[in-house]
């Protein structure tokens, strides 16, 4: 079940970035600023370490109601949801999460509703967990086969300008459209000891 909250994200699980990781890049900061300019007003996630800064600056924005999710698919549903009561919405989410969600984006097809999705890609340049590979892998195709337009990111200079873009088709065209954030791009994720 989902649960909304405007306060602090919860803690994240067993990875962190590396050496090589987000903290002090700029692009979260810049999708952030791309979403506030584009009208959104809710996000909805599963905690991932990938989107880490960018759903820290969801959470401290008054203006965006955030929405810890159980499983990426009733992202889908809360974002119908939203574009039915008036608000536009963004669904952040892993790669390995892109699977969850297939059955449920008929729903945003065959209603024609706006779909803006956010996904961290895993599985990819030094992955170190080989069960994220077969969906990192399917990612796009599977997306693409659902009607859901790709859009892929593998430099962060271009992070804003293509979520702002993607914006655009989906809240505008009323299109779906998943923006996809190379794992390169976001920093390598290395297992932590607990």
């Amino acid at each position: 079940m989902a649960k909304t909250s405007s306060k602090t994200p919860p803690k994240r699980g067993a990875s962190k970035g590396g050496d090589d990781s987000q903290s002090g890049l700029a692009w979260p900061g810049e999708i952030h600023a791309a979403l506030k300019d584009s009208g959104v007003a809710q996000a909805s996630y599963v905690p991932d370490a990938g989107h880490a800064r960018l759903i820290e600056l969801l959470h401290g924005d008054p203006t965006v109601v955030t929405t810890v999710l159980t499983t990426e698919e009733e992202g889908i549903a809360l974002s119908a949801g939203a574009w039915l009561g008036g608000q536009r919405a963004v669904l952040l989410l892993q790669s390995s999460g892109v699977g969850n969600c297939i059955n449920m984006l008929s729903l945003m097809a065959v209603c024609r509703f706006p779909l803006l999705a956010i996904v961290t890609m895993r599985g990819e340049w030094a992955e170190f967990n080989p069960w994220q590979m077969p969906m990192g892998r399917a990612t796009p195709a599977s997306l693409e086969l659902m009607g859901v337009k790709t859009m892929r990111v593998d430099e962060a200079e271009l992070a804003a300008e293509t979520v702002a873009s993607a914006a655009v088709l989906a809240f505008d065209g009323d299109q779906q459209v998943a923006v996809l954030l190379s794992q390169r791009m976001i920093g390598r994720k290395k297992w932590v000891e607990k």
